[in-house]
């Protein structure tokens, strides 16, 4: 007998990960069967159950792979040399994974539905949250380096913790799919021009006025 490729059995897995997205953006997790799965991706039971057990491990494999894609993306803009500006980074990052059409296809809302879902299984899922959580330290571990290298180049402000910062400007990035899944498509640009915009905020002056870059007092 023939031995299978692992270029097919990767091709296979990969059609059995979209077939499931769809069906899972289309109508949740939960109002999703396996029956409907396997309609979709055309194919038997047992080729299906070859690579997946059932259901909740085809979640926690679609969340893997979405956040791979994501950290692999900031990853290669973080080797971008010069480096560019986080509200520049930033933007790369999003065209990447809205490029590279993820696990559904190119539409940046249905995407975002998509990972939304994810996190709001992780709250019944213990093992899709541990899933999640290692993405999350994974995506830091990227990005803490990035903003110390910012700081060092005066970019962003050296005396906040850069853990803290990073932590935000991921924050940030969930918060722009959690919109985009809410309330519709919009331009990247608009992430781009929040950040610039909050890039500028520093310690106040007595007249109100920020003062751009001015040192923050942290408690000791």
């Amino acid at each position: 007998m023939a031995r299978v490729s692992q270029e097919h059995l990767d091709a296979r897995r990969r059609q059995i990960l979209e077939g499931a997205a769809r069906c899972f953006t289309a109508n949740g997790f939960h109002a999703t069967s396996m029956q409907e799965v396997l309609r979709e991706v055309d194919l038997s039971a047992g080729a299906v159950y070859r690579y997946f057990g059932g259901k909740d491990e085809l979640i926690g494999a679609i969340a893997a792979d979405v956040l791979d894609g994501v950290r692999g993306a900031f990853d290669r803009a973080a080797a971008t040399r010069p480096l560019p500006p986080p509200d520049v980074l930033l933007g790369e990052v999003m065209r990447e994974l809205l490029e590279s059409g993820g696990l559904v296809g190119d539409d940046m809302r249905t995407s975002s539905r998509l990972i939304v879902q994810v996190w709001s299984e992780t709250l019944r899922n213990e093992e899709l949250a541990e899933v999640l959580r290692d993405g999350f330290r994974k995506l830091r571990a990227v990005w803490i380096p990035l903003i110390e290298t910012y700081q060092e180049t005066g970019l962003m402000r050296a005396d906040v913790p850069a853990p803290d910062v990073a932590r935000t400007m991921i924050a940030t990035v969930q918060g722009f799919m959690a919109q985009q899944a809410l309330f519709g498509e919009m331009p990247i640009e608009v992430l781009q021009n929040g950040l610039r915009g909050l890039m500028s905020m520093g310690e106040r002056e007595p007249s109100g006025v920020p003062a751009v870059n001015a040192p923050v007092k942290l408690p000791s």
